[in-house]
């Protein structure tokens, strides 16, 4: 299990200083506050190369009347397992959120989660994938988990590359394209090879906003592409990846040709 830094309660006063584990709380009750409309990344999926990545995310507390905003802090949470409080893996924000007032019980925050893949707090490859949304609130008299606030996706980032040759090329000849499809490799800090992946080669005439799909073809073991197809009008022709589970859509920018 990891945590990423926790908020402690010190003489009423709340301190940054490293997030307890869901079963350690201090004596006496949590913080009495309600978490909704937790977005993370504005509802997309968070996709993360091989350096540092940010992703904000916004919520709203509910609190007691009895408590005042300066009395306790919250942060986010993604977390795996059977819940927030037995999970298999959990992240927290590495800062307590930031509030303003909406009312005299409301509170409109945000707050950030940070995520690396070469230093202490690497993701891994294994971890691509959705996760559990939740939230934590910590006072003087302990702290509070709440789980089942919905759910996001952490992705490893894919790269697509596309070279259309000869240019110019007479109409009626072939044009073969190449490219490769890479992915980060959280475990190697690295992009890699992404192979045996479907692939679409897509074409637009020079006039035009739209892609056509012309094929599919499969990447190779290396994540190389290459295919042929005529020359017909100018225009450019790009490959283009629907993504998967754990890996996001993504297409190359597009090559133009000149037809002669």
């Amino acid at each position: 299990m990891r945590i990423r830094a926790t908020v402690a309660a010190v003489s009423g006063a709340l301190a940054l200083s490293a997030f307890v584990a869901p079963a350690a709380h201090a004596a006496g009750s949590a913080p009495d506050v309600t978490f909704s409309s937790m977005k993370v990344n504005k509802g997309s999926s968070m996709v993360v190369g091989t350096t540092k990545a940010s992703f904000s995310v916004t919520y709203t507390v509910t609190h007691a009347a009895s408590l005042k905003a300066s009395d306790f802090a919250t942060g986010p949470a993604i977390y795996r397992g059977t819940s927030i409080t037995k999970p298999s893996d959990l992240f927290v924000s590495d800062e307590p959120g930031t509030c303003t007032a909406a009312s005299t019980t409301v509170l409109n925050c945000k707050a950030t989660l940070v995520f690396t893949v070469n230093g202490d707090e690497d993701l891994t490859n294994s971890e691509a994938g959705s996760w559990s949304v939740g939230a934590l609130a910590v006072g003087d008299g302990g702290t509070k988990w709440v789980g089942g606030l919905g759910t996001t996706k952490i992705l490893r980032a894919t790269k697509l590359t596309a070279n259309a040759t000869p240019e110019p090329v007479k109409k009626g000849k072939t044009i073969t394209v190449t490219g490769s499809l890479t992915r980060a490799n959280w475990d190697t800090h690295k992009y890699g090879a992404y192979g045996s992946q479907s692939v679409k080669l897509q074409f637009r005439k020079k006039s035009s906003t739209t892609y056509t799909t012309l094929k599919t073809i499969k990447s190779s073991s290396t994540g190389a592409l290459k295919t042929t197809t005529t020359a017909s009008v100018d225009g450019y022709y790009r490959y283009s990846f629907v993504g998967t589970s754990t890996t996001p859509a993504v297409s190359a920018t597009g090559d133009y040709i000149d037809v002669q």
